[in-house]
């Protein structure tokens, strides 16, 4: 069986014999730790769990492998990947053999060594400076560890790295684990098929992070409601009174082109009607709701005010499809997380599809405990996007390249046997 996406072909777990097998598994466990090593956000862990049972059930012997910050290709202890070790041990209820070690000679031999349904947790793949120059060397030294590669890290698979592109020259088999399955499958409908009507929620503070997902999804959604310290900059685009809101002065044209592209594609684009302003950034600083669109003097948005949260919940009552992507408003500063939490709240009761995609709106719904009560939560984060945009991604193509160079082996392998059975019958 085949997993298709977008016109892609892509080898799925599944298919594949793993008993016996030394599997490197690349995950994505770039994860908050706190002071103290504690795993602050443990989403992205959980969402690989499938996976790494499977592989564990099926016998193989598994080499788990991530990357965690930017060491810039250096040993640095606050990068390391041993918490995150412990936490899956902890979660899996078994032992984990975490390694430093650097040395090639010394990894390969643990790999050699290890048992069925047993794990080798690598250290940091990016303290060696071939991860990220996606070095060849490194990524053949990345190869000899296993038999089969699966990636099951999504939020990479923007990047040519050696984990992510350059080892799959070197590899025999390879596949995608169960996330990025889901990932895709979700996703793919997004930007092919969804349920109709489709409404996307885009929220955060830059409309320069989200201007090429904004003009794609304006080619496929119904309606498009835009909250978050970017509206402010759509708004002021309009020629309505900011105060003192994040403005992206040197975006405005942009946002004026957003606005003429979604009225020439038919899309209803709405923006706050009310805010909640005050006059500083923090946690309950003294703040009021505005009677209309705009914003006077010294203040500034910080949140989505009440008619635009009751409009919000309307269209998004009415989708059979909701993509959500960035926060309303300053949610980490109450009482300016209302928006964001209504809207957590409303997409939770929405009959039909719904993803939600970027880390600080993932967090919103976890805070809410909505996290099970949504279709899919995207562990992508700038993958997610770039997705959405409608980009090609480096781990894909790549996955689908070595796929597709492995059918024609197998597809030589059994003419050559077919002719060896022909010539022996003659």
């Amino acid at each position: 069986m085949e997993g298709k996406t977008r016109g892609q072909v892509l080898p799925v777990l599944k298919d594949i014999q793993l008993a016996g097998k030394r599997v490197f598994l690349r995950v994505d466990f770039n994860v908050p730790i706190s002071p103290g090593a504690q795993i602050s956000d443990d989403t992205r862990i959980v969402a690989a769990l499938p996976t790494i049972r499977y592989c564990l059930e099926q016998k193989a012997k598994l080499i788990i492998a991530s990357h965690l910050g930017r060491p810039q290709g250096t040993v640095q202890e606050k990068y390391s990947l041993m918490p995150v070790a412990q936490y899956l041990s902890e979660l899996l209820q078994q032992d984990i053999l975490f390694t430093d070690a650097l040395s090639h000679e010394a990894v390969r031999k643990l790999t050699l060594d290890l048992r069925e349904s047993h794990i080798i947790f690598l250290e940091n793949l990016r303290f060696h400076p071939g991860e990220e120059s996606n070095n060849p060397e490194y990524s053949r030294r990345l190869a000899s560890y296993a038999d089969v590669y699966v990636n099951d890290a999504f939020g990479t698979m923007h990047r040519a790295h050696a984990s992510t592109v350059g080892i799959l020259d070197y590899v025999e088999q390879c596949a995608v684990g169960f996330l990025v399955e889901k990932e895709l499958k979700y996703l793919s409908q997004l930007n092919e098929n969804p349920p109709r009507p489709f409404v996307a929620v885009i929220g955060g503070a830059k409309v320069s992070d989200k201007i090429a997902v904004l003009e794609n999804l304006i080619k496929k959604v119904d309606v498009l409601l835009l909250g978050g310290a970017m509206a402010y900059t759509f708004l002021k685009a309009q020629g309505l009174k900011v105060g003192h809101s994040l403005v992206e002065e040197n975006k405005l044209h942009l946002a004026e082109r957003i606005l003429e592209r979604a009225r020439l594609n038919q899309v209803r684009l709405l923006l706050p009607k009310d805010h909640v302003v005050a006059q500083e950034l923090k946690s309950n600083a003294p703040s009021r709701e505005t009677l209309g669109t705009e914003i006077s003097g010294e203040w500034m948005g910080l949140d989505i005010g009440p008619k635009t949260i009751a409009m919000f919940q309307e269209e998004i009552r009415a989708a059979k499809t909701v993509l959500w992507n960035g926060p309303l408003g300053a949610f980490e500063y109450p009482p300016f997380d209302r928006g964001t939490r209504s809207i957590a709240q409303c997409l939770s009761e929405v009959d039909g599809m719904t993803i939600v995609g970027g880390g600080d709106s993932v967090a919103a719904i976890k805070q809410a405990g909505l996290a099970d009560q949504v279709s899919h939560l995207s562990t992508g984060g700038g993958a997610t996007l770039e997705f959405l945009e409608g980009k090609q991604l480096p781990g894909l193509q790549a996955l689908e390249k070595r796929y597709k160079k492995h059918l024609e082996e197998v597809r030589i392998q059994e003419q050559n046997r077919f002719e060896q059975e022909e010539d022996e019958e003659k």
